[in-house]
C-alpha cells in the first residue's frame, strides 16, 4: 500500500506516489485539468495502479500561516473528491513547497522549459516527502 500526494493547482495537478515501504517519495505525472469528472477519473486510475491507500492534498498557506482564496479552492476540491474517491485524506503545508522544487531542478541542471512541465509533479514530491519524513518520526 501506498501514500499518494496531490499538488492542487487551477490547471494542474502534480501527482507523487511513496514506495511500498513509505520511505520515499517519486514524481508520477501531471495532470492537466479539463473537468472534476475527467480529473477524478484519472486520480482513481492511478490509484488502483499504485494500490494508493491514503491521499496527502498540499494545502497553499500564505507565509503567515493564514488561508487564502487558494487554500479555500483546494479544500473544495478536495471535498469534491472526497465524494467519488473514498480514501482518507490528509492535508499538508505546502509553503515552500513548488520554490523547493525549482531550486531542486536548477540544481540538477535541468532546463527551464523541462522546470515547467515537471515542477507541479516535483512539488508533490517534495509535499509528500516532508509527509513521509514526518510518519518515520512518529
Amino acid at each position: 500500500m501506498r501514500i499518494m500526494a496531490l499538488d492542487v493547482g487551477s490547471r494542474t495537478i502534480g501527482i507523487a506516489c511513496s514506495d511500498a515501504l513509505l520511505m520515499t517519495a517519486q514524481g508520477i505525472e501531471t495532470i492537466r485539468r479539463t473537468s472534476l469528472e475527467k480529473d477524478f477519473q484519472r486520480l482513481q486510475e492511478l490509484i488502483d495502479q499504485y494500490e494508493v491507500h491514503e491521499i496527502v492534498v498540499g494545502m497553499p498557506k500564505h507565509m503567515n500561516g493564514t488561508k487564502g482564496e487558494r487554500a479555500e479552492k483546494t479544500e473544495e476540491f478536495v471535498a469534491q473528491m472526497k465524494e467519488v474517491i473514498h480514501l482518507p485524506v490528509s492535508f499538508w503545508d505546502e509553503r515552500l513547497s513548488t520554490v523547493m522544487a525549482e531550486k531542486q531542478l536548477i540544481a540538477a541542471d535541468v532546463s527551464r522549459k523541462k522546470r515547467k512541465e515537471v515542477i507541479d509533479k516535483m512539488a508533490a514530491v517534495v509535499i509528500l516527502q516532508g509527509y513521509l519524513d514526518r510518519l518515520q518520526f512518529k
